[in-house]
């Protein structure tokens, strides 16, 4: 395992606060799952069904439950179970409001620290982003549009930064799974070549101010009005 595979497993510890094995595989297939788009907020995860679909006990599946819980992106509701977090208007603009705040100032930490290796990583998450754009697949595109964003806090190397908009990037793709009213993808792509010229040259104050504007626009590409989201069951989600 390289030590860019070992830093990212390190940083799902941290996050979902599970050991290797098979629970934190099933909280990483899920957690991807829901960030695609894949599993619509609001959908019921049955412990039943999920353990079925990846042949592991109610007692694995509950532990996966419980780690995404703790990361926002399942409620768990007594005596009715586990279902995707399903975001509030209110906490749509609450968090799209913090990370107008947070993300401008490590995307300018991100600019003075970053090296060539690290430029070089988020030029591939741009390439794949479009490849994910041309063979339409959104979910994909989107994914990889927060992860663009995620990279940029792992870059700026400030660990408190680092946790808040790993959290915040998770709610925003709830977010844009209930209330997103554009047909584009939710992270324009001139936004991220913008930010990547900035990166290149060194330049924080850009990188800053770039950031700020990219996160006020996609704010204010929220239909921030209360809808019923369409979505795959369960088992087609998950076996797909």
């Amino acid at each position: 395992m390289t030590k860019a595979e070992l830093d990212h497993r390190s940083r799902l510890h941290e996050v979902f606060a599970l050991p290797d094995g098979r629970a934190l595989d099933i909280c990483l297939k899920l957690q991807a799952a829901i960030l695609e788009h894949r599993l619509a907020p609001g959908l019921k995860l049955s412990e039943d069904e999920v353990g079925e679909i990846y042949g592991v006990s109610r007692t694995v599946v509950r532990a996966a439950l419980q780690a995404l819980a703790h990361s926002g992106l399942v409620a768990i509701r007594k005596n009715r179970g586990a279902f995707i977090a399903k975001p509030s208007i209110r906490e749509a603009h609450e968090v799209f409001q913090a990370r107008a705040l947070i993300e401008p100032a490590v995307a300018r930490l991100a600019a003075e620290a970053i090296t060539e290796a690290q430029l070089e990583i988020l030029k591939q998450h741009l390439d794949a982003e479009h490849a994910a754009l041309q063979a339409g697949d959104m979910g994909k595109a989107l994914f990889l549009s927060g992860s663009f964003h995620t990279e940029i806090a792992n870059i700026a190397d400030h660990r408190i930064y680092s946790g808040m908009v790993r959290s915040l990037i998770s709610r925003s793709s709830l977010i844009i799974a209930l209330y997103w009213k554009r047909s584009d993808t939710a992270c324009e792509s001139h936004s991220h070549h913008a930010l990547i010229d900035a990166f290149e040259k060194r330049d924080g104050l850009a990188a800053e101010n770039i950031q700020k504007s990219h996160i006020i626009d996609l704010h204010s590409g929220l239909d921030l009005r209360e809808k019923q989201p369409a979505g795959a069951s369960l088992s087609e989600a998950l076996k797909g």
